[in-house]
């Protein structure tokens, strides 16, 4: 049943584990798409649509075994051309509201790929070669193993030309010199349109072509896309169309969705962030420490505060060096008759005593300012 998604036998393969004395098999799921398309075509087979749906979870890729969380938003029974606007627009709006921003959409159609592609007459290698020789967008070499294709030599040209059909929307138009045939040009019509929208909700300028891009194209069926960012090593999200897949567990229906990587968008944010200020080591008697500790994390300043927790008596250069391992700046040591403070670059040091240490250890709203390291 989990195969069933990806009957073709081209798309991405389940990983399956059997074990040898009962003979029962483990499958771990590559996505979770299949598995909302089973969801709609049996439980949900008489709701009308359009059908909004989402998920969260782990899938295993290969090659490397490498597990992925995902969350993500399938659009069931939706017509077009407004359905794949509105998953890539959700999509964005969630990275958005995640706090990445400056996007960059790459934009494709997977039906101009199946035209280049399918029944090449090509043997297994040579094919896997080709495929490979894509994805790197070897220009020379996909134009070396087009010539022992088994096509026209108009289908040539577009199998030669998927590489260099990256760009902006005139890719299109350079699409639409090359292919023939009412299917992609239905293609490039959707896209362009696409396109068109996409261009008069947010900036132009954020939006590109990838018409070379043929990763999943036996799975896709129509629009795919896929998202990226500054600092990103890879998309942040993809997705697109996939009018066959519900069929297969019994029920037709057009769909399109996609897919948001947690754990990339969550690494992206973390390189993004801002390197923390400093903050205090809070050392000396267990207790006043303590108290000190909360004050900093409650003062208006939201001070980082880190209580030394080895009580017994360490020596300033002891606590500079434990100070600096967890990435502060001060270290302040508190006892019931003096506070002292000293910062771990040697740049600053101070105290208090008697009445003006009283007052601080009295008075929960004494400010502290005289006390945080400096910003």
């Amino acid at each position: 049943m989990l195969e069933r998604g990806f009957a073709d036998g081209r798309g991405t393969r389940s990983m399956r584990f059997v074990e040898p004395s009962s003979g029962e098999i483990l499958a771990l799921r590559p996505d979770l798409t299949p598995q909302v398309a089973r969801l709609v075509a049996t439980r949900l087979h008489d709701e009308p649509g359009p059908l909004r749906l989402f998920y969260e979870g782990s899938v295993v890729r290969m090659p490397g075994a490498r597990e992925l969380y995902q969350v993500g938003a399938e659009l069931i029974d939706a017509p077009q051309p407004g359905g794949d606007l509105e998953v890539i627009m959700l999509a964005e709006s969630a990275l958005r509201a995640a706090g990445v921003d400056a996007l960059k959409l790459d934009l494709g159609h997977a039906a101009l790929a199946r035209a280049a592609l399918d029944d090449l007459g090509l043997d297994e290698t040579r094919e896997a070669e080709l495929h490979a020789a894509l994805q790197k967008k070897d220009g020379a070499r996909v134009a070396e193993l087009a010539e022992a294709a088994k096509i026209s030599p108009r289908r040539r040209k577009l199998v030669a030309a998927l590489p260099s059909l990256y760009g902006g929307p005139e890719v299109i138009a350079r699409a639409r010199a090359l292919a023939d045939g009412k299917e992609c040009a239905h293609a490039l019509d959707e896209l362009e349109l696409l396109v068109e929208r996409l261009g008069a909700i947010g900036p132009r300028e954020r939006l590109s072509i990838d018409l070379g891009e043929v990763r999943g194209f036996h799975y896709y069926t129509g629009t795919r896309f896929a998202a990226y960012a500054d600092g990103a090593p890879g998309s942040l999200f993809a997705g697109g169309r996939y009018d066959r897949l519900v069929e297969r567990y019994g029920r037709a229906a057009r769909a399109t969705g996609f897919a948001v990587d947690v754990e990339a968008v969550a690494a992206l944010l973390a390189s993004r962030a801002p390197a923390r200020a400093g903050g205090v080591l809070v050392a000396g008697e267990a207790v006043l420490a303590a108290r000190l500790a909360a004050r900093f994390r409650e003062a208006p300043h939201h001070a980082r505060a880190v209580l030394d927790l080895d009580e017994t008596t360490e020596s300033d250069a002891t606590l500079r060096e434990r100070a600096a391992r967890a990435g502060l700046t001060r270290v302040v040591i508190v006892t019931a008759a003096k506070l002292r403070w000293f910062d771990v670059d040697d740049g600053g040091r101070g105290s208090l005593a008697g009445a003006a240490l009283k007052r601080l250890q009295q008075d929960p709203s004494a400010p502290l300012d005289a006390l945080l390291p400096p910003r």
